[in-house]
Parts: C-alpha cells; structure tokens; sequence
C-alpha cells in the first residue's frame, strides 16, 4: 500500500473525527453537563439545532399586526417566550451545535453583566456585520478597556451640555415640517421616518459640528449599507438550510446565527459571498471606502489643524473623542499602543452613528405610540413641560426638571427596550450564583421578557404605569437588576444619558406644538431590527394647538 494512501486515509479519519467532535460529540456533552445544573431544553438531533423552528415561529409571529396593548413579546420573541413556557425559566436552546442558555433571574443577570470575573465575552457578529460598525461596543479585553477610558471623557454630563443646541436646532426643523403639514388643523403622518431623520440629523450635528452635512452623508451611506448587507446575509448561512431570501425578508431573525460554530464551511461561503464582484457586493464595498474616506479626511484635518494650532477646541463628539485620545496618549508618554488608530477612531464615529441613531428614534417612536394610547399621559406630560417652558426654547437645566417626563421614558423603556435581546458566550469553565457553566455555551438575557415580568413586576407588568417609576429606578426594582434597557454593569451604553436628553428634547417642543394619536390606518407590530421598531410605521394624527 502507497505511503500516500495512508497519509490520505488518515487525514480522512482525522476531519471526520472532527466533524464527529464538533456536530454530536461536544454538543451531546454540553447538553448532559446542563441538565446536570437543572436546564431544560431539546435534544440536539442534528447540526441546525432549533433554528427551523425558531424561523417559522418567527415568521409566523410577524406575518400580521397585533391587538393594541403592550403585551408585545409573543410577537417580538414567541420563540423564546414558547421554550420558557415549555421547558421553565430554566431552560436552552439550540443555536446551530451551540446551547444558548436564557438567563432571567436578575441576580444571576447581576453576575453576567458585571463580569467580574472576565469570563464572559461579546457574540463575535457576522464578517458582513462587521462593515457596518465595530467599535468599544463590540470589543473585548484590554482594547475594550483602552477604547473606554479613552470615549468616557466626552460623554460626561458638562460635555453633553454643549451639544444643547444642535438638539434644539434639530428638533426645530422636525417640527416645522410638521407646522406645514398641519397648517389646516390636522393631519395624518408617519411619525417613524421623521423620527429616524430626526435623530440622524441631531448625530450628525454632535458627532460632526460645522462638518454636519458629510456627517449627513455618511448616514445616508451607512442606512444604504445596512439594507445591502442585510440583503446579502442569507447568503452566507450553511449549505442545506433552505432558507430563501424572501423568508429571510419577512422574519430576519438570523442575523445573528453564526456564532462560534462551522467556521470553515462558513467562511468560504463568505469569500464567495462577500468577495464575488456582484451588482450588491461591489456596491457595499464602495460604500465602506467612501465612508471610510470622508472620516479619515476630517479626522486628518482636525489633527493637523489643532498641530498647527489653527483649529480651536471643538464641542463636537469628534473634536472631543479626537482630544480624550491626544490627552490620552500624552499621559503616557505618546506612546502610541496606549492611544487609538485614525481606523480605531473611525469605527467608533461609524458606532456613534448607528447606535445613537436607532436606540433614539425606538424610544422617541414608542413614546409617541404609547402617549397616543394613552392620552391622559400625553396631557400631564403636556402639562408638566408648559409649566417647565411655556411656550420658551427648552435647555438642559430646565429639562432635568421634567420628572413626569422622565418617568414616561423609563416606563416606554420598560415596555418597549431598543435592544430586547443581550447576548455573551462563556469561553471558561464559570460559576454563576449556584450555576456552573462549561465553556461554549451562549447567555442570552432576554430584556424584554425580563422586563414583562409579573413575578418582578407585579400583575400590572404589561400595563403602561410610569408612576411605578415615582420614586426612582432603585425604588422599583429594589436594587435588583431587573431593569437595563441600556444595558447594564461596566458595558452600560456609554450614551445613555445623550440619548435621554436628546428624546426630553424632541418630546418636549412636540408636546409644545402638537397633541397627537393614532391613525385609523396604524397597525400595531413591534419588531426587532438592529433594535425594537414597528413594522408598519407609526402613523398618527397630528392636530396643531
């Protein structure tokens, strides 16, 4: 027998002992090590696991709007709501040969959000994903650590008050637009696209200053972007799962399928995907160099500019990530390693936008829908902000001072949180209260079930009720963690508080002008995309005071 035989017959039993390991092996062993903690779940059978399933549950759960009510998590995650009422609180699923364990017991969220011992990290998102943005709030370790301290400094309250006036100035033209269009009394509009304007031009005025119309640009090209790649991911999911573009369309709910599993099989099928010169992949290519282009011509600019001592200090989100870093790196030594790249800054200028875009718009769009649900609150938080303002422009000492308003945000954010799903994998061996996790195993923390929970919240959890929030968020939740719509712990969103003062804002000067409810032709259909939004648009009436 040939040595080369040999050689051939062994390299085949070895990938087929690693196909072994990775599809039934690995997968049976982590199933048995959590039922031993007490999880629940079905068996892993083959290599997709649950996904079938959870893709028709899905779909089927957004193939039509809903009853008005806040009862929204059999419509956002039926799937997941399903397995807990199947299989208890503790309970798995299966995503691909990976068990995602739900956690929702709010100490156990307490020690996963806190990571104090660095065992869990960020779901590594798709290569595609990656084109729209990284960023500090995808990083992990000690670039996490650096990113941080670095972008800390700009978000601190007396920097935000600086951005006061680009909110105003946007916010003015929102409600201009609306002026005209109700210069008859009233009228109906879809409230969502002007919202989403609305906070894509209050980040390019922040992130951007005097250079906000190329900020504007680089929104126009990042919503382009977002559209293509979601367009193109289907694509890159594993051979044999049927799963059409058009089913892709209607549930999108895979976006985040390939977590730590199949990477060869995967990652071909991304070189052939991402790399072949179509119509869509040529265009997203162009799309990520010319924003890439325009931010590294600015972010050039303003670093000669400020060398050469002939740009003076800026009130923007650039000027003052690009002077954190400068300080930064000049505390030590100006060593470079301890600063952040001109490529490190630009993905952070690209997260800045679409995360501070879509987490605001959610909440202003769902508090709109819920006050027009609800409008003896629309009139007490109308109330509340002409005895704050009058009929005066609104600024940020005044807008601390709406606490009815506030406590309408924090309800909406209960009911409706912009990012309803939180995700970690456990890459060691890791004790969790009286758990213990071997590694490979996904966390999802479900924040909306969390949140709709009558055993935390009591029998009105599904109610709109912002006087629970009367005497603060510590008062309700009692010092548990069982309410973070922004997230909670060392990874809290860092523009937490830029975009509660942007929504006080824009709430405000719409309450000034407006009283507002929902159209006969508005369908009730929150989803998930990026974050919570409604599926139809939020149409209302708008009827000038």
């Amino acid at each position: 027998m040939s040595i080369w035989v040999v050689i051939c017959a062994a390299l085949v039993c070895f990938w087929v002992a690693k196909v072994l390991i990775w599809v039934w092996w690995k997968p049976r062993k982590l199933e048995k090590l959590l039922r031993e903690q007490g999880f629940n779940g079905t068996s892993h059978m083959y290599m997709f696991g649950d996904l079938k399933q959870l893709v028709s549950t899905t779909k089927k759960a957004r193939s039509k709007p809903i009853e008005l009510s806040h009862s929204i998590v059999p419509r956002v995650f039926p799937f997941i709501q399903e397995t807990i009422q199947r299989q208890g609180p503790m309970s798995y699923i299966w995503f691909g040969v990976t068990p995602r364990v739900n956690i929702l017991d709010p100490d156990l969220i307490k020690d996963v959000l806190s990571n104090k011992f660095g065992h869990f990290s960020k779901i590594k998102v798709n290569p595609l994903l990656r084109l729209l943005a990284q960023g500090v709030a995808n990083y992990d370790g000690e670039k996490w650590a650096k990113h941080r301290r670095i972008i800390s400094p700009a978000f601190h309250l007396e920097k935000l008050k600086l951005m006061v006036p680009a909110f105003h100035a946007s916010c003015i033209d929102l409600v201009e637009k609306w002026e005209k269009l109700v210069s008859n009394g009233s009228s109906e509009v879809d409230v969502w696209p002007d919202l989403q304007e609305l906070t894509a031009d209050a980040i390019s005025r922040t992130a951007f200053g005097s250079s906000y119309e190329k900020g504007r640009r680089i929104f126009q090209l990042q919503t382009e972007q977002i559209k293509l790649v979601l367009e193109v991911l289907p694509f890159v999911f594993i051979p044999g799962f049927r799963y059409t573009k058009s089913r892709f369309k209607s549930s999108l709910v895979l976006v985040q399928v390939l977590p730590m599993y199949q990477r060869q099989v995967v990652y071909m099928n991304l070189i052939l995907c991402r790399f072949l010169p179509t119509k869509k992949n040529r265009r997203i290519k162009e799309i990520d160099r010319e924003v890439r282009s325009i931010l590294s011509d600015m972010i050039n600019y303003r670093e000669k500019a400020t060398k050469n001592g002939e740009l003076a200090h800026t009130n923007d989100l650039l000027g003052m990530l690009l002077d954190c870093n400068r300080k930064h790196t000049q505390e030590n030594d100006n060593s470079k390693k301890f600063g952040m790249a001109i490529e490190d800054v630009i993905e952070e200028c690209k997260l800045f936008y679409i995360a501070g875009q879509e987490t605001t718009s959610s909440l202003l769009v769902w508090t709109m829908v819920v006050l027009s649900m609800h409008p003896e609150w629309q009139a007490r938080a109308r109330e509340e902000v002409l005895r704050v303002f009058g009929s005066d422009k609104p600024n940020l000492d005044a807008l601390s001072h709406l606490k009815i308003v506030t406590m309408i945000f924090y309800e909406v954010l209960r009911l409706y949180p912009p990012a309803a799903l939180l995700l970690r994998y456990c890459y060691k061996e890791m004790k969790l209260g009286y758990l213990t996790l071997p590694p490979g195993v996904e966390i999802a923390i479900p924040t909306i079930l969390v949140h709709h929970d009558r055993t935390i919240w009591g029998k009105d959890a599904e109610e709109f009720n912002p006087m629970r929030f009367s005497e603060g968020i510590s008062k309700v939740t009692n010092n548990q963690v069982s309410f973070f719509p922004f997230g909670w712990g060392p990874r809290i969103c860092l523009g937490q508080a830029f975009s509660l003062i942007e929504a006080k804002m824009a709430i405000a000067m719409i309450l000034q002008r407006f009283s507002f409810e929902l159209s006969p032709t508005y369908a009730h259909a929150p989803y998930t995309l990026l974050t919570l939004r409604p599926q139809y648009g939020a149409q209302m009436i708008l009827n000038k005071l």
